[in-house]
């Protein structure tokens, strides 16, 4: 059995859309980023999901609000641990 291409986490999508934010990539390179990217996205649950739409209806906004702090949360310690540990 081949899992679809469509099904993602979607804490990735929120992760991208923080550094975004932050314009991270405006100040670190793409190596840096991926391992950025590896840390946070370790640190956090996953959720996963097929369509993006599901998330528009089902997911109440407590509960994405909770997603973007665990974000947040998690983007500033894998930072702090990258400065200090990447070459």
């Amino acid at each position: 059995m081949k899992i679809s291409d469509d099904i993602h986490n979607y804490y990735e999508k929120l992760v991208v859309q923080h550094f975004a934010a932050l314009k991270l990539e405006e100040t670190y390179d793409a190596d840096f980023m991926a391992d950025l990217t590896c840390v946070v996205l370790n640190q956090l649950p996953t959720r996963y999901i097929r369509h993006e739409v599901d998330m528009a209806f089902y997911l109440p906004a407590s509960e994405r609000f909770e997603m973007e702090s665990k974000v947040k949360v998690a983007v500033s310690k894998a930072l702090e641990f990258m400065k200090q540990h990447h070459d």
